[in-house]
């Protein structure tokens, strides 16, 4: 049996499912967070680490971001020092380097198989840099400055890894040539058991005493922050001509009001108010529902109602939402963007407009709901893709362990 240490800085993460499983087969399972209110894991003991000496955080803008990964990396570094005090030595480190915890693992630990994480890497073409040029300026000499030092404490990362996994090729194929050939692409796995399609799903929406099943003209839009990263302000301008077009379908959007990975809006306001306002004067918001964060068995129990779930993304991070959606059988309504297209081809298991389109996706999602008894098969294709290629018992945990442990 090993030893296996994970690090994320918000534990579980990524290592939800992978980590108990582990621990469940006998090996000795230890992580190490941030997160002060982790969920705890059968057979997981956790540690919570903070950042106590903040030290004097740099005046340039250029470094004020690598000085907070440094301060996090020093923090880790300083727990597991201690626990190797303590007598504690892993056989094999998993570590997310996203935030910083993974700058100095090799140092305190340099024998054990050192895996990361490799969720993204930021280049100045082909991914969320520059994408959308209502909020970005083309490229300049000290945008190009920030990527590169956005990626430092990944380049340590990378240097002392002897293995990575990503999620998605997409996600993979961000990284430096040099360094692709020691990941492999293994997702976290959706449990197609959970997220399921269900005849008998109900969302009560309570502040109007309405509600929502299968077969109900039900539109959802879903992120974790309602922000132009996950093409919020695409939607909501998409709408005006999608309440003409269906003026009895009903809108649920689901998400929180600050922003998770783009830059905040401007000061007092949020990117929900500021494109939800842009276009109220042409909305009926008495069928326009938003119902911030959800629970996740309600958000669940939402997918399975929905008629169209849509799901829209600068080419950035794949979303496990959209999978989960997938899996209960929604027809999605997704943009023609990286990592989307690796998961959904369209006409085939889904539908696929330009992220930028607010027209077409109108246009799209009127059509879907139009036609969505003759769509059944995507719907069904939808799951079908989850089950075969995502599935987490049946595929992706056998592969992660077989990853971890080999």
């Amino acid at each position: 049996m090993a030893r296996i240490l994970f690090i994320h800085q918000n534990f579980p993460g990524q290592f939800r499912h992978i980590a108990p499983s582990l621990a469940a087969e006998g090996h000795e399972v230890l992580a190490l967070g941030m997160n002060a209110k982790a969920d705890a894991l059968p057979g997981v003991r956790y540690i919570c680490h903070r950042v106590r000496n903040a030290g004097h955080a740099t005046e340039n803008s250029l470094l004020s971001d690598l000085h907070s990964k440094l301060l996090r990396g020093d923090s880790a570094s300083a727990e597991l020092w201690r626990l190797k005090e303590e007598g504690f030595a892993p056989d094999i480190v998993f570590v997310h380097p996203g935030w910083g915890e993974a700058m100095f693992v090799k140092d305190v630990f340099p024998t054990a198989k050192t895996i990361i994480y490799a969720e993204y890497y930021y280049q100045s073409e082909g991914g969320d840099s520059h994408f959308d040029p209502e909020f970005s300026k083309p490229p300049s000499l000290q945008s190009l400055q920030k990527l590169r030092i956005r990626n430092t404490h990944l380049l340590h990362a990378m240097s002392a890894a002897d293995a990575a996994l990503s999620p998605t090729q997409f996600q993979r194929d961000r990284h430096p040539a040099w360094f692709r050939d020691r990941i492999s692409v293994i997702h976290d796995g959706i449990d197609t058991e959970r997220f399921r399609p269900d005849a008998k799903a109900v969302v009560r929406l309570a502040s109007q005493a309405i509600a929502l099943r299968p077969g109900d003209e039900v539109v959802t839009y879903v992120a974790r922050q309602l922000e132009p990263y996950r093409g919020y302000h695409t939607f909501m301008r998409a709408l005006p001509l999608l309440q003409k077009l269906r003026p009895t379908a009903r809108i649920v959007i689901v998400g929180g009001d600050g922003a998770s990975y783009g830059a905040a809006a401007p000061r007092g306001k949020t990117w929900k108010g500021i494109f939800r306002d842009e276009v109220a004067a042409e909305l009926d918001m008495r069928r326009i529902h938003f119902v911030g964060k959800l629970p996740h068995a309600v958000l669940t129990q939402l997918m399975q109602v929905s008629a169209v779930y849509t799901y829209l993304t600068y080419p950035f991070v794949l979303s496990w939402s959209l999978l989960e959606a997938m899996s209960t059988g929604c027809l999605i309504v997704g943009s023609r963007t990286a990592p989307l297209e690796e998961v959904i081809a369209h006409g085939r298991n889904g539908l696929l407009t330009d992220f930028f389109d607010a027209e077409q996706l109108a246009h799209t999602i009127a059509s879907a709901l139009a036609k969505r008894d003759s769509l059944t098969e995507l719907r069904r294709a939808a799951r079908r893709t989850v089950a075969d290629r995502y599935d987490l018992h049946k595929i992706c945990l056998p592969a992660q362990k077989r990853f971890i442990l080999d």
